[in-house]
């Protein structure tokens, strides 16, 4: 970005009243757990992971507790004379009942958090945006604001600016209202691919020739990173997401310029131009 770019993207920065509160959301060195929620869905993905996690200890726990048992007190030293005993009643119908209960535990928070992932109303969405999947990078239409849609590539290492990160960074990033409930609709021209940005707890399939849904609704401004999911080829490693939420005076914003820029001669028929647009950044 040229230094007169720069200083006209740091004015519409500062009108739009980007909040000083904006983070990135990406993979950090040594990190184990998940990226921080943005989204109610990954709020719930998180509660889920914490439940299983709870669950999956107790088992090993007790698992552990048990083969210890065993072999101390049944080993050949202390019981030369094994047992020979063969059936207990008890014991059949605990080891039964019990996994049962607790996948009855397990299924009823599972089936809860994707009914929520999978559903909401349409009286409740507010905007649309389709994604599209190609060998190897992301195209982006937003038929509810005039026909925008662009490319999205990623930024190539030789081209980072400071700050950029490499292998995620993109030449045009998303950019959503936060605040907002927005359908995705997803879908590829080619192959397989996925798209998928863990801090909303999304990864859902781009399939050629079907169109997949789901919904976000980010809850704070930020950037957030994402990347393909499906192996689709020998690229498949270099089509990243980045997805820039802003408050929706800067969406409005972006959309008027996006609009110039974006826009599709012709109508939705015509092919998505390769024009680059400044970011809300």
């Amino acid at each position: 970005m040229s230094f007169k770019k720069g200083l006209i993207a740091l004015a519409a920065l500062a009108g739009a009243g980007w909040s000083a509160g904006a983070f990135a959301a990406q993979p950090e060195p040594w990190q184990t757990g998940f990226q921080p929620a943005a989204s109610a869905v990954m709020e719930a993905v998180r509660d889920f992971y914490d439940l299983l996690f709870v669950i999956i200890v107790a088992i090993a726990a007790f698992v552990l507790a048990l083969l210890v048992y065993v072999m101390v007190r049944f080993n050949a030293k202390r019981n030369p004379v094994p047992s020979k005993t063969s059936h207990n009643t008890f014991l059949e119908m605990a080891w039964t009942a019990i996994p049962v209960v607790i996948l009855v535990v397990i299924a009823i928070p599972s089936f809860r958090l994707l009914y929520f992932q999978k559903t909401v109303s349409e009286a409740e969405m507010e905007m649309t945006v389709k994604v599209i999947g190609y060998q190897w990078y992301w195209s982006y239409e937003y038929p509810d604001h005039g026909d925008i849609a662009f490319d999205s590539f990623i930024v190539e290492e030789e081209d980072l600016e400071p700050g950029q990160l490499r292998l995620l960074e993109v030449d045009n990033r998303v950019v959503l209202p936060v605040d907002t409930n927005i359908r995705l609709l997803v879908t590829a021209e080619d192959v397989l691919h996925s798209w998928a940005v863990p801090a909303f707890g999304i990864k859902i399939d781009a399939v050629p020739g079907r169109l997949n849904e789901t919904w976000v609704r980010i809850e704070r401004e930020g950037v957030y990173y994402g990347q393909c999911s499906e192996l689709c080829g020998v690229r498949h490693g270099y089509m990243p997401v980045a997805v820039e939420a802003v408050s929706k005076d800067a969406f409005a914003s972006w959309v008027e310029r996006a609009k110039v820029e974006f826009a599709r001669a012709g109508g939705p028929d015509t092919a998505v131009g390769l024009a680059r647009v400044d970011r809300v950044d």
